[in-house]
Formats: structure tokens, C-alpha cells, sequence
């Protein structure tokens, strides 16, 4: 049986040097294949049109090039784009372009299905089948480019790690995919503009502050008490608020970025004064702001977004203790696309 080819984007740059040179070639053929999987994002070699035929049958009798394919788009009534994105081994993830009056962001998947368990939340309920490679979610932000391109004349300005999975549970992949996005031999993203969000795994977040990362952070939060925090995230009771709390304070000391808490408000569960006062005192060991997020129901009503009067409440007592607070509608939620709900439904 043949050996399966292996894919072409696992290699460094030194590595694909050192290819050519052992089969008789120059190492900087190296650099132009280099080029072309990463700043031109070809998906063939039969495109790599600086090289000859010869090299490039080379390449295709040693080498795959595992991209992904966008094998379903939906369109929001509000111009959002959801993907189902087909990956090589057939697995699907979904990504998602959410456009404003002046930026377009592509929220990215980390893992076929996700590691965690919070309760609110449907691709909790897809068990995780693998983490996805650095290239994979390379593939999601150029196609969102491509679209962005394509349906609203800009090229994409921010990046947010909050569709399918828990990104610090797929770490080593989700650094390399932003080293590759944010290098100028990738897509030269800043890293101010990516935000990494996580349901908060105190180790890891530790270990992002120790390698000095220049992306964002976000942690969805929900709760500042441990028991109700435990009774929608199951996880909490292997995380609690305290460990999170020292990570984040931690974080907070080597990088000095401040911390985004996402936050949904569901009713009877954390819509009371005593909720909001746990969340004010948690804001206040590290400079933070709290992003309060509509609820996008998944299934029979277990949650359900708080009343008006809960969500004025925590407004009300974040603005008075100088804790910057935004509210966040939900887009795409007419497809399935709003905040929890990627779930491949198709």
C-alpha cells in the first residue's frame, strides 16, 4: 500500500528548503512554495505558476494540501454569513462573517465539536471529535476574507476565537494559527485585532501570560458565584472562581491587558442584585469591561434571556463602580449564527 502523502502545510519553511535540496533543487524554491501556501493561500500545486511542471508534479507526488471547502453559506437578514466548512477527513465546522457599519469579523472555530460542557451552550452537545490543525483555521479566516471582499467591499478587520470549541483546550494549534495570521509571511493581521475567548482554564491562561502573547483575551464568565457558575458550566467545579480569578490577575501583570468578561443575563438564574454585585467586585482585581450578550434560546426554554429591568440593573451598578459595560445584540440568529448556536444543524 502506498504511503499516504503528507500535507505540505506541516512543514516549516527551513523544512521545504531542505526538501528541495535533497532532490536536487535550490533551497529558495523552498521560500516561493512557502509563499504561495501562506500569503497567496493556494490550494493546489497546478497554481503555483513561478514554478515549473516538473517541480510542481514533484510536489504533487510527495505532498496534499489539506484545505478546507465551504460547503454550505447562509445569509443573514442583517448581512451576517454563517459556513459550514467541510474539512479533509469530512468532519464540517462552522465559522461566521458579522459585518457593522465599519468593520467585518470573522468568528473561527478551534475544535470539531468542543471539550467542554457548558450547559447554555449547543455545540456543548456535539462531543468533541478533534482539534482542528493551524492551517484549518487559517483556511476559516481567508474564506471569511474572500466574503468579506466579495459582499461588503473591505477586507476583514478583526478576529474573534468564539465558534465551535474551547480554544486553550486545542492550544498549541490556535498559537500557531495566529503566528501564521499576524506574520508578514501570512496575512500580517495585528494582533491587537484577534481576540482568543475562553470559558477560562486557569493553566492555560497562565501560560499565555508567561509567552507574552499580543492578542486579546476574553472569558465567559456568566456567573461570579462558584455554585450557579457550576450549575451552568459544569466545568467550573475542576476550574473554580478562585483559580480563574489568580490566572486572570496573573495575566493581568505581564501582559497589562485589560480582560473582556463575556455575559449572558438569564432569567432566575443570575438576574438578581446579589449576582451583579459578585460580578462587580470579580471586575475589580484587574482592570476589565463586561460585554452583556443577548441569549439565543437552543432548545425547549431551560434559559431564557433576563427581562430589561435585570439587564438596566447591571448596567445601572457596573457604570457606578467605572467598569466599562456594552451590550451586545445578537446577528445571525435567523440562521442559527448568533452566540451558541453553532451546532451544524445542516
Amino acid at each position: 500500500m502506498p504511503e499516504a502523502k503528507k500535507d505540505i502545510r506541516t512543514l516549516t519553511k527551513e523544512q521545504l528548503r531542505e526538501f528541495f535540496m535533497t532532490n536536487g533543487d535550490k533551497a529558495f524554491r523552498g521560500n516561493q512554495v512557502y509563499e504561495w501556501l501562506w500569503q497567496k493561500s493556494a490550494h493546489s500545486f497546478e497554481g503555483m505558476t513561478n514554478l515549473s511542471k516538473q517541480t510542481r508534479q514533484m510536489l504533487e507526488d510527495h505532498f496534499v494540501i489539506n484545505h478546507i471547502r465551504v460547503d454550505q453559506m447562509q445569509r443573514s437578514n442583517d448581512g451576517t454569513i454563517k459556513n459550514a466548512v467541510k474539512l479533509h477527513d469530512g468532519l464540517v465546522v462552522e465559522s461566521v462573517l458579522i459585518p457593522t457599519e465599519s468593520r467585518t469579523t470573522a468568528c473561527v472555530s478551534s475544535q470539531v465539536g468542543c471539550s467542554l460542557d457548558c450547559r447554555f451552550c449547543a455545540t456543548a452537545r456535539l462531543k468533541r471529535m478533534r482539534n482542528l490543525n493551524p492551517d484549518e483555521i487559517y483556511d476559516q479566516v481567508v474564506a471569511i476574507d474572500q466574503q468579506s471582499r466579495l459582499y461588503h467591499n473591505r477586507p476583514l478587520s478583526n478576529i474573534v476565537f468564539m465558534g465551535m470549541g474551547e480554544p486553550l483546550m486545542n492550544y498549541n494549534n490556535v498559537l500557531k494559527s495566529i503566528e501564521k495570521i499576524t506574520s508578514d509571511e501570512g496575512l500580517g493581521m495585528s494582533p491587537k485585532r484577534i481576540t482568543v475567548s475562553t470559558s477560562g482554564v486557569p493553566k492555560m491562561i497562565r501560560r499565555m501570560a508567561d509567552e507574552e502573547v499580543k492578542f486579546n483575551l476574553a472569558v465567559s464568565l456568566h456567573s461570579a458565584i462558584d455554585d450557579v457558575r457550576t450549575t451552568i458550566m459544569p466545568f467550573n467545579a475542576t476550574f473554580p472562581l478562585k483559580d480563574l480569578r489568580e490566572a486572570l490577575e496573573y495575566w493581568y501583570a505581564k501582559t497589562k491587558n485589560r480582560i473582556t468578561y463575556e455575559y449572558v443575563v438569564w432569567k432566575g438564574i443570575n438576574d438578581t442584585q446579589e449576582a451583579v454585585d459578585a460580578l462587580v467586585k470579580f471586575c475589580k482585581f484587574a482592570p476589565s469591561k463586561v460585554n452583556l450578550i443577548e441569549y439565543n434560546p437552543i432548545d425547549g426554554g431551560e434559559f431564557q434571556q433576563a427581562n430589561d429591568e435585570a439587564i438596566q440593573m447591571y448596567i445601572k451598578m457596573l457604570e457606578r463602580n467605572r467598569i466599562t459595560v456594552t451590550v451586545r445584540r445578537s446577528r445571525g440568529k435567523d440562521i442559527d449564527a448568533a452566540c451558541g448556536q453553532l451546532a451544524n444543524k445542516t
